[in-house]
């Protein structure tokens, strides 16, 4: 006999109390394995291919383990200098910048940008502060990221966890599995499936290509010679999550470094244009319906939501948990709706009396 239904809500609440407990207060402790086991779901795919190949599942992880270590080292070595010296000199060029485009508009528009015009004085004033806040936050980011048990636990402990949960992501799978309660195993399963539909579209689809239209606008930003393109491709492939906005913010600041730098040469400003709307083209019309699908079930505005709050509440941490708990969270609210339009509150009683009739004519028959 199942339990009643306000004692199984209790039990479920009280989980989710713990839940967010256990965040709160072992936020910085369970990052390291929160990137772990996110590294792990994604790499899981890959792995059972492998699987599928021949290799057995040890074989299969050690070989995707010393792969994504090479790219993790070349990343380093390679990319990671320059992105952060990019960043860096952005930063420090965004008075100078915003200096070109005050005195752009003062000759294109002196009778509104005048000496003592709020328009002129707030441009004066976005790019010291561009430099200022920009500053501090790297040197923010860098002080708590470079901190040496910071560094032993991403450069460690991350791949340690990352080797074991991708190992066992099966046997851990079944185990869950095996742990259900059986009067609601199938429900659990469906929505487990919906769940991880929605966070593979998401996570490795999505992701997926948010690293190749990063690349991509960064190498064909370098090659046309823009001094930024780097640190351009790197926050337009960021922002790729969000339809449309990855391209419209990195096409802005391309443009907008574009005519700082090649003012007068307008094909090379063409040259940009170009590249963002050929990245669009080929996310809408290849990436996108291969790697992502038509739907992945969750919403820019309620993502955007759910990062933001997690994000302020937990910090990273809080982030890094926010996708696959609005995946959650947004399987169950359509899981709950669909319950709602099947029940007698949304159906009322007309319904049952149709259904009745029905059933009597049947009967009669």
């Amino acid at each position: 006999m199942a339990l009643p239904v306000g004692v199984q809500f209790r039990y479920w609440g009280i989980a989710a109390v713990i839940f967010l407990l256990v965040l709160w207060f072992l936020g910085d402790v369970l990052m390291p394995f929160l990137i772990g086991g996110a590294i792990a779901y994604f790499l899981d795919p890959v792995a059972d291919k492998l699987e599928t190949w021949g290799f057995r599942r040890i074989w299969a992880t050690v070989a995707i383990t010393i792969m994504a270590l090479l790219v993790f080292i070349a990343m380093v070595l390679l990319i990671m200098p320059s992105l952060v010296s990019q960043a860096a000199q952005l930063i420090n060029t965004a008075p100078e910048i915003f200096g070109r485009l005050r005195d752009y508009l003062i000759e294109t528009f002196p009778e509104i940008v005048d000496q003592d015009s709020a328009i002129r004085q707030s441009i004066d004033q976005l790019g010291n502060t561009v430099k200022e806040r920009g500053g501090e936050l790297l040197n923010a980011v860098f002080s708590s990221a470079m901190g040496v048990f910071n560094v032993v636990l991403l450069i460690v402990i991350v791949p340690v966890v990352t080797f074991y949960l991708l190992w066992d992501w099966d046997r851990m799978v079944a185990a869950i599995d095996d742990l259900l309660p059986r009067d609601h195993a199938a429900v659990i399963r469906d929505l487990a499936g919906q769940i991880d539909a929605t966070l593979a579209g998401f996570i490795r689809g999505q992701g997926t290509v948010c690293l190749i239209l990063g690349s991509f606008y960064a190498l064909a930003l370098m090659l046309i010679g823009l001094q930024f393109g780097l640190i351009v491709g790197a926050i337009a492939g960021l922002l790729t999550f969000i339809p449309y906005v990855g391209a419209l913010v990195g096409g802005a600041l391309a443009i907008g470094l574009g005519m700082f730098q090649f003012w007068g040469e307008w094909w090379l400003l063409g040259g940009v244009v170009v590249i963002f709307v050929f990245g669009q083209f080929v996310e809408g019309n290849i990436l996108t319906p291969n790697l992502v699908g038509s739907s992945i079930g969750l919403h820019p505005v309620w993502l955007i939501f759910a990062l933001s709050a997690f994000g302020t509440i937990f910090g990273f941490v809080g982030m890094l948990v926010a996708v696959p708990v609005a995946a959650a969270l947004g399987v169950l609210a359509r899981y709950l709706v669909d319950r709602y339009k099947d029940g007698r509150l949304y159906k009322g009683l007309n319904t049952r009396d149709a259904d009745q009739d029905e059933t009597d004519e049947a009967s009669e028959t």
